[in-house]
């Protein structure tokens, strides 16, 4: 990446700051050059910086066209380089109860999703953004906001100083931006520990192109196991279980002794990555400061566990619907007008956050069920997979609610 860094003292006046690079904040960026709008971007990190893992790995059809729509071009081109596995197979205690094979996609039609490395979906991003035109400021680590009625004021750790019309914070689930509006976290934490691992492919592969979900994988003591493919390798999800301890389970021998149970021989060997976490329910009380100029979109406004992969895939749909509020907002013949423009967008943004964290809770539910539940789950492994309700209920309920709410609070013109 190369730096872009405006030159100069004092403070720098800009239309419209987006504060984080990653791909939300990069989404906002080419939304508003769309528009034709200038915006810069402001990057704690360092130019070139590189994050670990495969991280956010599923980009929606919605969320490729929503791409497609900012930057003609850049959903089929995300496609192109992505991984599409037509088969889902379930297991429970080793035994299948779900499969099924999707027809490939129509020509010139998008899959339902594509699977690639989120730092694979940031370099296409940023080389878009760049060729659109968006100013990037790297090193400036926001430490300070002041919203008022006309403009937003930021100062960064090291000093620097900026001011804006508006701002769209998309600097993640520390977001400093929404800690200095006043923006309250709700909701909660799961107690349950999860390691998830990226393994990258072998010279000759022997796992296929496939999703498998195992409930209660035999060769790890009934603990649960989700293997995904992307762009370049496997992601493996350990759930462990109640008196796990988490660092062991994540430790290099470990890790290498359990994917030997439940990947074919040679993978354990080709692990890159590998972190332990805990699942966040949390959306933000409000999507925008009480001066409606700060607009918080992605982790920035919202955190869930990523049953039916809800982040990203609401995270980019919240960076659109921001420009679009920006831009009627900076069009407005009225304050009152400007304001209402940020509040539709706050208000539809948080009810769509809202729907995908009680969906991803009911995901949660159930792969963490009660004893109830947990004796629903194994009497629907008995009858499948003749009985298609209960196999197809057994492959789905892991993953909540079909669909990620995307519904946009303004339209485009």
């Amino acid at each position: 990446m190369s730096s872009t860094t405006p030159e100069g003292f004092g403070v720098r006046e800009r239309e419209t700051l987006v504060v984080g690079a990653g791909p939300v904040g990069l989404t906002a960026a080419l939304a508003l050059r769309s528009f034709g709008r200038p915006v810069t971007v402001l990057e704690a990190g360092p130019d070139g910086r590189q994050r670990p893992g495969s991280r956010a790995i599923f980009t929606h059809s919605q969320t490729l066209q929503i791409l497609d729509r900012i930057s003609p071009g850049l959903g089929a081109e995300l496609y192109g380089h992505g991984v599409y596995w037509n088969t889902q197979r379930t297991y429970f205690e080793g035994k299948e109860v779900y499969a099924k094979t999707y027809p490939d996609p129509a020509p010139g039609t998008y899959p339902h999703f594509t699977s690639l490395p989120q730092v694979e979906t940031e370099r296409y991003l940023y080389e878009r953004a760049v060729a659109a035109g968006v100013e990037f400021a790297w090193e400036q680590e926001v430490s300070e906001v002041v919203a008022t009625d006309d403009a937003v004021r930021l100062t960064t750790l090291g000093g620097d100083r900026w001011q804006a019309k508006y701002v769209i914070a998309a600097d993640g689930s520390r977001s400093a931006v929404r800690k200095q509006i006043g923006t309250r976290m709700e909701g909660g934490r799961d107690d349950g520990w999860y390691i998830v691992v990226d393994v990258d492919e072998i010279e000759q592969p022997t796992l296929p192109q496939e999703r498998h979900f195992h409930y209660a994988h035999p060769a790890v003591q009934g603990r649960n196991v989700l293997i995904v493919p992307f762009a370049g390798g496997y992601r493996v999800d350990l759930q462990l279980i109640d008196g796990d301890d988490a660092d062991k389970f994540a430790s290099p021998d470990c890790v290498r002794t359990w994917l030997d149970a439940v990947l074919p021989r040679g993978y354990a060997e080709q692990t890159s990555w590998v972190s332990t976490y805990q699942f966040l329910q949390l959306v933000g009380h409000d999507f925008a400061d009480p001066a409606r100029r700060v607009l918080l979109v992605g982790e920035a406004a919202h955190l869930f566990a990523p049953f039916g992969a809800r982040g990203l895939n609401s995270g980019v749909p919240d960076a659109e619907a921001a420009a679009s509020a920006v831009v009627l907002a900076l069009a407005a013949s009225s304050r009152e007008s400007a304001r209402t423009a940020v509040e539709s967008f706050a208000l539809a943004r948080r009810s769509a956050a809202l729907f995908n964290r009680d969906a991803a809770g009911e995901a949660l539910a159930h792969l963490r069920p009660s004893l109830e539940k947990a004796d629903e789950v194994r009497a629907a492994a008995e009858l499948a997979p003749q009985n298609e309700a209960a196999s197809a209920w057994l492959e789905k309920a892991p993953y909540g609610p079909r669909g990620v709410h995307t519904a946009q609070s303004v339209y485009r013109y």
